[in-house]
Parts: C-alpha cells; sequence; structure tokens
C-alpha cells in the first residue's frame, strides 16, 4: 500500500481510488489510533455538500461505529466548524469528508485529534499501518457505536456562528460584500455571520444541489465575485473554496486579494492591537517575496513553513504564535481556531476595513507583489532530480544572479511527479528567463 495521507487527508476520486471499504477501514483505523484508551469513544462527523458525501458519510459512519465509537453526525459544516466542534464537546477526533477546492467527482477524509488539531505525521503513519496490516477491533453487543442524536445540526450550526461573531466584537454597518460560497459547505453559515456582524451581504453560488460544488466559481475561480462586486457597487468581495477552510478577496474595484496581502493587512491590524506575539508572522515557502518585504518594512518578522496549513500549524504551535497562513488563502489565527477558516478570515478583514474606515484596496497596498513565474517539470524521480547537483548548482547561479532583487525556490511536488521551479523578480522578464532556463536544466537531469 502506498501513502494513503497526503498534505491535507485522504483524497481521491470518489468510489474509485477513494471507496466506500476505504473509507470504512480509514475510519475504523483512525478510531483504534485516536481513541485514547477510552472504552466510549466520541467523533464528531462533519461534510461538505458534494453528493458522494453521503455515500462516504456511511462508510465511515460504519467504521467509527464498528470500532465502537460513537458519531456526533454535524451534517454540512465548513472544516473549521468540524475542528471547532471537536474541541468544544471534548471528542477524542473529528472527520470531515471534503475535497476541500477540488472538483465535484472527487473527495476526500480530514481527520483531526482531539482538540481539532491536525494529524502529526506520526499519527498518519500509525492509522495506515492498521490499515496495511488489516488489524480491526471489533465489539459486539452493547460495545457497538451509535450515531447519537443528543447534539442537534441546527444547535451545531449556531454554536459555530455564535463562535465566529465572538471572535471580533466590531460592527460592520456600512459595508456592502459579496461572498461567493462556491456551492459548500459554507452556503449558509458565511453570508448569516457576515450579515449578524452588520453588513449588507449580496450571497452569490449559494445553492449546492450535491453536483456544483466549485464548478466556475469560489476561491479557485474569482471572475464570478468579481463581476458581482463590480455590478452591485460593493465594498469587497470574499471568495470561499468548497469546505470554507480557506478565501481570497477582491477589492472594490475587481482586484485580487490574495492569501499574503490578506495577511499583511491581518499583521499590521494585530501589532497594532498588541495581538500579534513576538511581532511574527509564519508564512509558507511559497507566500510572495513582496510579502517579506512589506513585513521587514513594518519591523514583522516573517517565519517560513513548508507548503500546506498543517505545517503552518506546526510552527505556530511551537512558538506559540498568533498568525500564520498560506498565499492560497489559508488563514490561521490558532486564539480562535485549529486550522485554516475562510469565514473567519472574511470577517476579521471587515473588522479592519469598518475600524480603520479605509478600503480594502488602500489596505492591501501595504504590499507590492513582486512578479512570480511558476513552472512544473514533469520527471521520473522528483527527490532524486531536486538533489542533483547540477541542478543545484543552476539554481545556486540564478540566486547570484538575482541577488536581493529576487528569490527562486525548486521543490518536489507533494503529490505528482513534477519538480515546481519558482522564480520571483521586480524584472518580469528576468523571472521568466531564469524560470525557463531553471526548467530546463531540471528536465535535462
Amino acid at each position: 500500500m502506498g501513502r494513503l495521507f497526503g498534505t491535507d487527508g485522504v483524497r481521491g476520486l470518489a468510489n474509485e481510488s477513494l471507496s466506500p471499504e476505504l473509507a470504512m477501514r480509514v475510519a475504523g483505523a483512525a478510531a483504534q489510533v485516536l481513541s485514547r484508551g477510552k472504552t466510549r469513544a466520541v467523533a464528531v462527523l462533519g461534510r461538505d455538500p458534494r453528493a458522494s458525501g453521503e455515500m462516504l458519510e456511511a462508510a465511515v459512519t460504519a467504521g467509527l461505529t464498528s470500532a465502537g465509537v460513537d458519531v456526533l453526525s454535524v451534517g454540512v459544516l465548513p472544516t473549521p466548524a468540524v475542528a471547532y466542534l471537536t474541541g468544544l464537546y471534548d471528542a477524542c477526533f473529528g472527520v470531515m469528508i471534503s475535497a476541500s477546492h477540488n472538483p465535484m467527482p472527487d473527495n476526500g477524509i480530514k481527520i483531526f485529534a482531539a482538540g481539532g488539531r491536525k494529524l502529526d505525521d506520526a499519527v498518519e503513519q500509525r492509522i495506515e499501518a492498521l490499515i496495511a496490516d488489516g488489524v480491526t477491533t471489533r465489539p459486539t453487543g452493547a460495545g457497538i457505536g451509535r450515531v447519537r442524536g443528543d447534539y442537534t445540526v441546527e444547535g451545531t450550526h449556531e454554536r459555530y456562528v455564535e463562535h465566529l461573531l465572538e471572535s471580533t466584537g466590531q460592527d460592520l454597518s456600512g459595508l456592502t460584500v459579496v461572498v461567493d460560497c462556491a456551492h459548500g459547505a459554507a452556503a449558509e453559515v458565511a453570508p448569516q455571520v457576515y450579515r449578524e456582524a452588520g453588513a449588507t451581504v449580496i450571497a452569490i453560488n449559494a445553492e449546492p444541489n450535491g453536483l456544483n460544488i466549485n464548478d466556475g466559481c469560489g476561491s479557485t475561480h474569482l471572475d464570478a465575485v468579481r463581476s458581482a462586486v463590480l455590478d452591485h457597487h460593493a465594498d469587497l468581495g470574499i471568495a470561499l473554496d468548497g469546505d470554507a477552510d480557506r478565501c481570497l478577496a477582491v477589492d472594490a474595484k475587481g482586484n485580487t486579494v490574495d492569501g499574503d496581502a490578506i495577511m499583511a493587512v491581518l499583521a499590521l491590524a494585530m501589532r497594532e492591537a498588541g495581538e500579534l506575539v513576538d511581532d511574527t508572522l509564519v508564512a509558507t515557502v511559497m507566500s510572495n517575496l513582496g510579502l517579506h518585504i512589506a513585513m521587514r518594512a513594518a519591523q514583522i518578522t516573517v517565519l517560513t513553513a513548508a507548503v500546506g496549513d498543517r505545517y503552518v500549524l506546526e510552527e505556530l504551535r511551537r512558538g506559540g504564535y498568533s498568525l500564520g497562513g498560506e498565499q492560497s488563502g489559508h488563514v490561521v489565527f490558532p486564539r480562535f481556531g485549529t486550522t485554516g477558516d475562510g469565514v473567519l478570515t472574511g470577517l476579521r478583514l471587515m473588522a479592519r476595513m469598518a475600524q480603520t474606515g479605509r478600503s480594502l484596496g488602500e489596505l492591501a497596498a501595504v504590499m507590492t507583489t513582486v512578479p512570480q513565474v511558476l513552472v512544473n517539470v514533469a520527471v521520473s524521480d522528483k527527490a532524486a532530480v531536486a538533489a542533483a547537483p547540477e541542478v543545484r548548482e543552476a539554481v545556486a547561479e540564478a540566486e547570484r544572479m538575482l541577488g536581493e532583487t529576487g528569490r527562486v525556490l525548486l521543490r518536489p511536488s507533494g503529490t505528482e511527479q513534477l519538480v515546481r521551479v519558482m522564480v520571483e523578480a521586480t524584472d518580469p522578464a528576468q523571472a521568466r528567463q531564469l524560470a525557463d532556463d531553471l526548467a530546463k536544466r531540471v528536465a535535462a537531469v
């Protein structure tokens, strides 16, 4: 058996690589590893609205209950809501069925440890080992888990909404926001939260039917939210992905405000409020050089983690920091959550606008994006190619040419036999030339 867990859980084409049988085995193995020795462990279970989620929810429920775990099924809710409720209800672990921003045919299983925290590599390996060995613990009689009904879906929904609203006391009256819900898990929650905070809300792509999640909308397709912002003369747009653990934004003129710019705005706001621990922001190696330049000018330290919000979370926990995230829109506020939360990020962004009376465009102007070129090179052995001496020499040569005016990043893909070549430079033509030259050197190995 190959590695099941990627950077964000187990993911694949539903009913093929991610079959109900595999989902049941993953759930049963997770139950054995994460039950904390309790004779009556409890797991929170949620999903996004894609059609295959119904099938996989049944399989995961069977896997958990057959391992003696009681299931609190909370229905369709965002991934960060499942993480939050796992901690709130003191569950042994939580399971979210979602493929995030992936197309509808895909699905995935995300697992949270106690407190709603993402699993570390060692725990994932233990779960994979149990699946590979086929080792199962199956109680009988009264030992079989139950699907508990003592928490209603409505109750869990409202608890999450209250949690979000408590994260900022700022009145958003006077702001008009377009929220693109991606026909996903936050189709009800996001518009409700923003309205209750005082904003005028125009919700688009908020009618999930199981088949339309992420279909030409949401954080991976910004044209819809951009057009709606311009048509309605809104102050901003917020674009969520299918499970709402990330968001991107557009300003009143339709300009994209990505995760780096969002982090820059929020880092300055939190430092001003005395909330930015050690004046430090945690980003990933993919964050734009412009973020580093802007934060350096503001005397804020930027620490870089590997790609994936789980690695950002590890760095946040290690240093006790208060803000981190990714260019893709995963933004984490450890005080309020254990994973990226797109609805919360949008709420905090609007709170900063209301507090300062400044437009999103003005706030985001603190950072100037440095031109970035990314080339994916197909190879037969990504690790060997990335480590090859001739490739390292070519990277060092490009870095010498750029000096302080740019940056080179070369890394193997986490999921495919690709080597990703990224070059940033203040001169776009130089960035393109160096990226192409490096890609040729990589392909030749």
